[in-house]
């Protein structure tokens, strides 16, 4: 059985190796996302220091972007008030799907960039590679057979070498390249494993549920196409922001949602104070009426069932923002781990083969010669 577990590792690495050098370079960039933003748009993700103290209301700002892109309807708003980072603005063209931001100043409304596509961002670019492999929904989905591919191999792994525990911190440099380079595989992989599997196990959740997403949404049923507001407009999407804090304590928008097709509703999503720190800035939500304004429906992370907060971790825990600066680096250095693995297993996997055409060849000889 064990053989055919190496042998089962072996060939998972082969087919994987070339998404997963992908998926494991970009995805440690991405841990850093939001700080290299900020060195490379600075003028497009900071706050002036000359602006105001105060937000302007989230009505003036949607009312300056919907006058300056009249073809196009807010789809969703991220909301930040720290003095800092600037809210970011996702509007749908009419008559399709094609999704595009903008940056503003919350606090003077004026507008820093014109819409762009969510992939041209350098980031972005790279979070459409990390995430779909540059290929849509079937990158998302070969995305998915990868990361299931990652965490076979993480719990292969950690099955063959369970016994490299008792010699872990050993590299026998004196040893030929073959014991070396076995030494650095397994003490790679071992070391790596808890963040690998954490890595795979949320990725391959996201990846899959995305394409169930996708099919349900886009191929089961025709897409919807807007072409106008789906909401009363004479609702102030400020007053029921405003309001969050009544329904649910302590809650801080971060994230609002507009309805951008007919059964959706306005929902605001945003972050509590919890002991917790794996619950994300999107951990709790509020639901209104998109025509009456009222509430209908309101989720607490703090009294929200296990599932639901296993599941809000899982943003946190992918991408090491847990811990500051410190989780963000282990993250970035463990998750270029399968990189590591790569090449020394394909050395030793190089290695094996050879050996094996040598024994083949040196057994042949012996036939013939006594032939």
């Amino acid at each position: 059985m064990r053989k055919k577990l190496y042998k089962w590792h072996s060939y998972g690495a082969l087919i994987a190796m070339l998404p997963l050098f992908i998926i494991s370079l970009t995805g440690s960039i991405l841990v850093f996302k939001v700080e290299l933003d900020t060195l490379l748009m600075p003028e497009k993700m900071m706050v002036g220091s000359d602006s105001p103290v105060t937000r302007l209301p989230l009505d003036t700002l949607m009312a300056k972007v919907k006058i300056a892109y009249q073809n196009h309807e807010i789809g969703s708003w991220e909301i930040f008030d720290d003095k800092q980072r600037t809210d970011t603005a996702y509007l749908i063209k009419h008559q399709s799907n094609t999704w595009s931001k903008l940056y503003l100043n919350q606090y003077t409304g004026e507008l820093l960039s014109k819409p762009v596509g969510l992939s041209d961002d350098l980031t972005d670019w790279l979070l459409d590679l990390h995430f779909k492999l540059l290929l849509d929904t079937n990158g998302m989905f070969l995305g998915a057979i990868v990361s299931l591919l990652l965490l076979f191999l993480g719990i292969s792994g950690l099955i063959l070498y369970r016994k490299f525990w008792l010699n872990f911190f050993t590299l026998r440099f004196s040893q030929a390249g073959r014991i070396f380079f076995s030494d650095r595989h397994k003490m790679v992989g071992i070391s790596s494993s808890p963040v690998i599997l954490i890595l795979a196990f949320t990725g391959a959740y996201w990846n899959i549920a995305e394409v169930v997403h996708e099919v349900s949404e886009h191929i089961i049923e025709e897409p919807y196409l807007i072409n106008k507001t789906l909401y009363d407009q004479s609702l102030s999407i400020q007053k029921l922001h405003d309001s969050t804090k009544n329904y649910i304590k302590d809650f801080e928008a971060t994230y609002l949602l507009m309805p951008y097709e007919p059964e959706m509703n306005i929902t605001f999503y945003g972050k509590v104070a919890s002991d917790n720190p794996l619950n994300s800035d999107y951990s709790s939500t509020i639901t209104y009426d998109k025509n009456s304004g009222k509430m209908l429906h309101s989720q607490d992370v703090r009294s929200a069932n296990a599932l639901h907060v296993t599941i809000d971790s899982f943003r946190k825990l992918h991408f090491g923002h847990f811990a500051g600066l410190t989780s963000q680096l282990i993250w970035c250095l463990l998750g270029l781990s399968p990189l590591i693995l790569a090449f020394s297993g394909l050395y030793l996997y190089w290695y094996r083969n050879r050996n094996k055409k040598k024994f083949s060849k040196l057994t042949y000889r012996k036939v013939i010669s006594s032939n």
